[in-house]
């Protein structure tokens, strides 16, 4: 692989790694393999720790398609607790408040899916990337600072029930760039007349680049340690 040149990376992200963990752990084992300090390397497309799935990592020349990238539109299929918030929207922080969800039904939440299909306006999580100025939004939040963040408009392609059973639901998501699974699942709590948030995510498809076509860090690693094994014997 020529990564100075430009090469484009399909990652299954791990979870409990940040975006910047998988980048960082790439830069570093293209840097031992080829034995140079500096290299580009960057991702299209955020996902939070607590998230998996696919990452489209570019190295080299390559970083100039991470817009292009961006743009494209991108599947999800996320499981969402019902009758419970949390201030962040997912696991991590600690349920705030809880609700009454006997009254929600299956036909009940196919009706509300599809009162978010198409162009809607979202109001994204305090604990997010968002910058309120020049701090981000979650470095606010986390100290207890409340932040109040204007909504964006954003598309949602598809809404899919795939499972509903005991409160929680798993549904799959086609959306465009800037939507925020959190934010989405505390709206479908609301519109459900109770609370929710969400407690597993993966994304499964940017453009055409699905889930397998994937290969995960320690693969990536091993092709590395490989390729540095392979240079060191030859020398």
């Amino acid at each position: 692989m020529d990564f100075p040149e430009g090469e484009i990376l399909y990652i299954d992200k791990p979870l409990h790694w940040t975006s910047f963990d998988l980048v960082s752990k790439i830069r570093l084992k293209i840097s031992r393999s080829l034995r140079i300090k500096k290299i580009k390397v960057g991702h299209a497309g955020t996902l939070d720790p607590l998230a998996t799935g696919v990452m489209i990592i570019c190295t080299g020349k390559a970083t100039k398609k991470i817009e292009e990238f961006q743009y494209r539109s991108k599947e999800y299929i996320a499981t969402i607790r019902l009758g419970a918030t949390t201030p962040s929207f997912d696991l991590e922080t600690a349920v705030d408040e809880t609700f009454e969800t006997s009254h929600i039904t299956k036909e009940m939440i196919e009706k509300v899916l599809q009162q978010f299909t198409g162009s809607i306006e979202q109001i994204p999580p305090a604990f997010s990337a968002c910058k309120i100025e020049g701090n981000r939004a979650y470095q606010l939040a986390r100290k207890g600072i409340e932040v109040e963040l204007k909504p964006k408009v954003l598309v949602i392609d598809e809404m899919e029930l795939l499972s509903f059973n005991e409160d929680i639901l798993t549904i799959r998501i086609v959306c465009s760039k800037g939507t925020y699974i959190r934010a989405l699942a505390r709206d479908i709590g609301y519109a459900l007349h109770s609370g929710a948030h969400l407690i597993a995510l993966q994304r499964t498809r940017i453009g055409d680049v699905t889930l397998d076509k994937c290969i995960s860090i320690d693969e990536f690693c091993a092709m590395q340690d490989s390729a540095i094994n392979s240079v060191t014997k030859q020398t």
